[in-house]
């Protein structure tokens, strides 16, 4: 039977509330267990680029499923059904898909999280069974999918994108969005406004859709600051960035102006 919690977070996304989320790129299940204690609505744990294989992926769910406050979602390192079946297998609530240029794309996000007659997913759901289902038809109705947005073709065709039937959300990935507009490299100035009508115009394509519009931030501040500005859902930061620089400020408050 699918949890309350799942179908209460479920509930949220559809309806456009706000969330938000920390985003997990170290395979070191106790600090996640951690901060999935803190209040954030979900925890999303990151295969494509993070430092995590697919058995970190799993003891990271099961870290936050013991937090007991916050969800589980997984990126998924590609837009397939193994890679998406396994991580809603491990535990994870939804999957976030990176580089999705098309529709057609979505479509196939859409179609690897989905049982039949939905979608192509295999019956595996080993962890899964114990929060999402473990009947097909539940676990479909619960399993949430979000489509990144972070190329030159996903943002030209963001409302083709955004009309893809059983697609839950869109989530950008600030990074390769910079780069995606021109930008040399995330955060270039030489591309901020040309960025931020990329931003009001993901914003306003999934409003028009009625999905949620989620997105990556470096601090709550950011956060704060694009839940303002239309989007729906976020996920701040990252453990590693947060341990190196809380080490950091310690480090300089403890050596003062001028070293030990």
């Amino acid at each position: 039977m699918t949890s309350p919690l799942a179908l209460e977070f479920a509930r949220k996304i559809r309806a456009r509330e706000q969330v938000v989320g920390y985003w997990v790129v170290l395979d070191a299940p106790a600090a996640t267990e951690r901060i999935a204690r803190l209040g954030y609505d979900y925890v999303a744990l990151d295969a494509q680029h993070g430092l995590l294989d697919y058995s970190g992926i799993v003891h990271g769910l099961m870290a936050i499923d013991a937090g007991a406050a916050a969800l589980g979602m997984v990126r998924v390192e590609a837009n397939n059904l193994t890679a998406i079946g396994k991580a809603l297998d491990a535990g994870a609530v939804g999957v976030i898909v990176p580089l999705i240029n098309t529709a057609e794309d979505a479509a196939t996000a859409v179609a690897a999280a989905k049982y039949p007659p939905l979608g192509g997913r295999s019956y595996g759901p080993v962890r899964s069974a114990l929060r999402i289902g473990p009947v097909p038809a539940e676990a479909n109705a619960a399993t949430l999918v979000f489509a990144m947005i972070e190329t030159p073709d996903g943002l030209a065709n963001v409302e083709e994108i955004c009309a893809t039937p059983g697609l839950d959300g869109i989530y950008v990935g600030p990074s390769d969005l910079a780069i995606a507009v021109g930008g040399a490299f995330p955060g270039d100035p030489a591309v901020e406004a040309v960025f931020n009508e990329a931003l009001a115009r993901i914003a306003a394509a999934a409003k028009a859709a009625g999905i949620a519009a989620g997105i990556h931030t470096l601090s709550g501040e950011v956060a704060a600051k694009r839940l303002s500005q239309g989007y729906t859902f976020t996920s701040v930061a990252s453990d590693l960035a947060h341990l190196e620089q809380a080490a950091k400020e310690h480090l300089e408050k403890a050596r003062g102006d001028g070293g030990v």
